[in-house]
């Protein structure tokens, strides 16, 4: 048990807690959420754990009290999302729910929770530390575009005032820190644990530093922002990374190379903790929309090496795939089968990428040393291995559990990973995209060109239209031949930089897409970390350094997004 509260510590017979975690989240006991995945890891290690889900911030901070002081530290998260994209729209319109609170409630969390949280915590309690993590630091974690405030603002660092930041996914540098602090390493010592951001003071001496241009250098110059982007894409996108400084202020943030990619034995041993999967007891007789969309999936793998310039998972999971072994995920599978509560259909059996699992390049030593952002843009990398073998014998395995009658693909899938323009790259492609259409789909596989117009996918860095022209002459054979009625259904982008309002009228009067259900388009929103974040601020394409056409105006947006309404 995961306690949340002084009566359940009590019950517990703890008379003290070695490391208090304050969420932005309702806490649910899954291994889909980072607060409960980074709780379990520090208990299965030994370590006493509480959590305070969603802390009222308005009141006499009672909350922020109850538990005490920790042994250790506090740890501070938003929650699995970043609190200004959960209450925000791309219009930059309030949102009136939260998916992440019960009964899917507005409100239960403030804007920039993890500045907020932690500046309560280091009033009340300031001799202790504070260590942020989450989406919202990881992807904050040095000078970034804020679209809310419509600036650039620096590390979360410098605003929160936060001993450390852990970036990317937890289980080993949060492990790690908790180690340092229960042997009473000092602050240098610390320095140098991988996986975590700090500021200091003063000026860096290290030498085989990668020195970014600093904060005020990027207020002053738009190019100096897109540099420092492009550095940072690439050092995040390497197998083998440097220690990235960038001064702010009068000190400096270090930002210190990640973990390896995880090992297959290091995904296994954190998904067999013991997770109950379910909502905390607190919240019983109550629904939380975000457990109803996962409670019923499974995980297969981490990371994504597609590169999308307008997606935020390779900066946060890593670009090289981290999979699960197929009898951890199946272990998984029968787990949740024999669930009272589980109807017999997984909801989704993959990851932000759901047909790169087990994935990765033929070559490890090419691997260690490349550079580029993405093994799929501008070409799929030759040293990429795209079999689907593996992919097609996981599923035929999680099929034939008892229980079981359906695994349904709720994920994005790549189809440039099974098609080029000729069609498909080898024979399990073709097999991969047929038992996808029969046994995957649930009535529509949803698909995501982005958009139809050339300059504007390579703004994107996806691939070009024409595969997905070869994706749905593909898809219609199999349709046909297998009797099967599933659709199509392709998502766009309007408003994204280099996209004009004459490129979303000829996206609507695209004759591949007729016949197609066309009501998946969703507004491009800048979100800290990305590089179509940075062209929307800069005016810049961080990767080639050239201008591109961005389309501010909140009036203009709209027509973009309302040709692809009227195209219908």
């Amino acid at each position: 048990m995961i306690p949340t509260s002084v009566k359940e510590v009590k019950s517990l017979g703890w008379d003290w807690i070695d490391v208090i975690i304050f969420s932005g989240d309702a806490f649910i006991d899954h291994p889909s959420f980072g607060t409960a995945c980074i709780a379990r890891w520090l208990q299965h290690n030994g370590y006493r754990v509480a959590v305070v889900p969603q802390p009222n911030w308005r009141d006499d901070l009672r909350d922020f009290r109850k538990l005490g002081r920790p042994r250790l530290y506090f740890a501070v998260n938003a929650g699995a999302m970043d609190s200004m994209v959960n209450h925000y729209t791309a219009a930059r319109r309030l949102r009136h729910d939260d998916a992440y609170t019960p009964e899917g409630k507005a409100g239960s969390r403030p804007d920039r929770a993890v500045t907020v949280y932690t500046q309560i915590l280091k009033r009340l309690w300031p001799d202790v530390p504070v260590v942020i993590g989450g989406i919202e630091a990881s992807l904050r974690r040095l000078t970034h575009y804020d679209y809310w405030d419509d600036r650039l603002m620096p590390s979360l660092l410098v605003d929160s005032g936060a001993d450390w930041l852990c970036y990317g996914m937890g289980e080993r540098p949060m492990l790690a820190i908790t180690r340092a602090y229960d042997k009473g390493w000092s602050r240098h010592q610390m320095e140098s644990l991988q996986q975590f951001a700090f500021l200091r003071r003063g000026t860096s001496h290290r030498k085989d530093a990668v020195v970014l241009h600093s904060y005020e250098e990027c207020l002053k110059s738009r190019e100096a922002f897109a540099e420092n982007a492009g550095t940072m894409e690439v050092q995040a996108n390497m197998l083998l990374a440097g220690t990235i400084i960038e001064p702010v202020g009068e000190g400096y943030v270090q930002v210190n190379p990640p973990y390896p990619p995880a090992t297959t034995a290091e995904m296994d041993s954190w998904w067999a903790l013991p997770f109950s999967r379910q909502p905390h007891p607190r919240y019983a007789g109550k629904r939380i929309p975000a457990y109803d969309m996962i409670k019923d999936s499974i995980i297969t793998h981490r990371g994504c090496f597609g590169g999308c310039n307008f997606c935020t998972i390779a900066a946060h999971q890593g670009k090289f795939i981290q999979s699960r072994s197929q009898q951890s995920i199946l272990a998984e599978v029968r787990q949740l089968a024999a669930m009272p509560s589980f109807r017999g259909n997984i909801s989704d059996l993959g990851a932000p990428t759901a047909n790169m699992y087990g994935m990765k390049g033929r070559d490890g030593a090419l691997c260690s040393v490349c550079r580029r952002r993405s093994c799929l843009f501008p070409s799929r990398c030759r040293n990429l291995n795209v079999s689907h073998a593996r992919l097609l014998e996981l599923y035929a395995k999680v099929c034939a559990v008892k229980g079981i009658r359906h695994a349904y693909i709720g994920s994005g899938i790549r189809y440039d990973l099974f098609l080029d323009r000729d069609g498909f790259i080898d024979d399990t492609g073709r097999e991969y995209l047929r038992q996808l259409i029969i046994n995957h789909t649930s009535g529509r596989l949803k698909v995501a060109p982005e958009h139809t117009e050339e300059h504007v996918l390579q703004c994107m860095a996806k691939p070009s239209f024409e595969l997905f022209r070869r994706l749905r002459k593909e898809f219609d054979s199999i349709n046909a031949e297998e009797g099967t009625h599933v659709e199509l259904v392709p998502y766009f982008i309007s408003s994204h930089p280099g996209c004009s309002l004459r490129d979303m009228q000829a996206l609507a009067a695209n004759p591949t897409l007729r016949g197609i259900w066309m009501d998946q388009v969703q507004d491009f929103m800048p979100t800290p970390m990305t590089a179509s974040s940075v062209m929307f601020y800069s005016g810049i394409d961080p990767r080639t350094m050239k201008p591109v056409f961005v389309e501010r105006d909140p009036a203009r947006k709209r027509i973009q997004r309302a040709q692809f309404r009227s195209s219908k």
